[in-house]
């Protein structure tokens, strides 16, 4: 682990604990929110994990730069993963299927997988939460395996359904609402993953961890999902 604050804004520092992406990061990025928290107390007025960094948004009529600076310093010093500080394990079932992922033809060719392996790949691992962003609700969820990985589409769809599961290099995520979308879409979810009514408003937070649970179309049906083919919802 390699500590670096760097300056985002007149009360925003970013503190950068690792250069690269990691699942074994998240314990350490866990462990430094839950002390930074604690050291800001009331005057931290927001703060933003994401995959190597976390951003410390702090009250600068209470502070300023140099003593949010100390307290970073102080809060990480003997820094320690907890064992007992995990996130919550969802299990979201996905309906695999080219009506809704046409990218698993794309992905079978590019891996060398028959369709089925493709499929049980991805839901075999238990991704990490990195981080939100993008739309409300989206999490960045990590890695896939490396035979999985696959570069963003070159053009951007207009319109991805809402529960749409997709890869991006060795991420995946699943679109929680309806948005434009460049991932490689394998299929969909019927799970929600952002609701207004909810405490903290998504489904996922970073530190949570994702297994994907393959289903029937009609287990996907019974649970509420939205089997209109992508490209009618174009």
């Amino acid at each position: 682990m390699k500590l670096r604050v760097e300056v985002v804004a007149l009360d925003c520092l970013m503190v950068r604990l690792f250069d690269e992406i990691a699942e074994a990061n998240m314990p350490w990025m866990l462990a430094a929110s839950e002390s930074l928290r604690t050291a800001f107390a009331g005057h931290l007025i927001d703060l933003v994990p994401s995959y190597t960094t976390l951003m410390v948004h702090y009250d600068l009529s209470a502070l300023n730069p140099s003593q949010a600076r100390e307290l970073i310093s102080a809060a990480l010093i003997d820094l320690s993963p907890n064992a007992r500080t995990r996130g919550t394990c969802h299990v979201l079932p996905v309906w695999y299927d080219l009506s809704v992922g046409p990218e698993l033809n794309l992905l079978s060719q590019r891996s060398r997988l028959a369709v089925a392996d493709v499929i049980r790949r991805h839901s075999e691992h238990e991704y990490q939460v990195f981080a939100l962003g993008f739309a409300p609700g989206f999490a960045f969820m990590g890695l896939v395996e490396e035979v999985l990985a696959a570069p963003r589409l070159d053009t951007p769809r207009k319109k991805v359904a809402a529960g749409s599961v997709g890869i991006a290099e060795r991420q995946t995520a699943a679109y929680p609402v309806v948005s434009p979308g460049g991932w490689n879409l394998i299929g969909r979810t019927p799970a929600k993953l952002f609701d207004r009514e909810r405490d903290g408003y998504s489904l996922m937070q970073p530190g949570d961890t994702v297994r994907f649970e393959a289903v029937s179309h009609a287990e996907f049906l019974n649970l509420g999902g939205d089997d209109t083919p992508l490209e009618a919802q174009a």
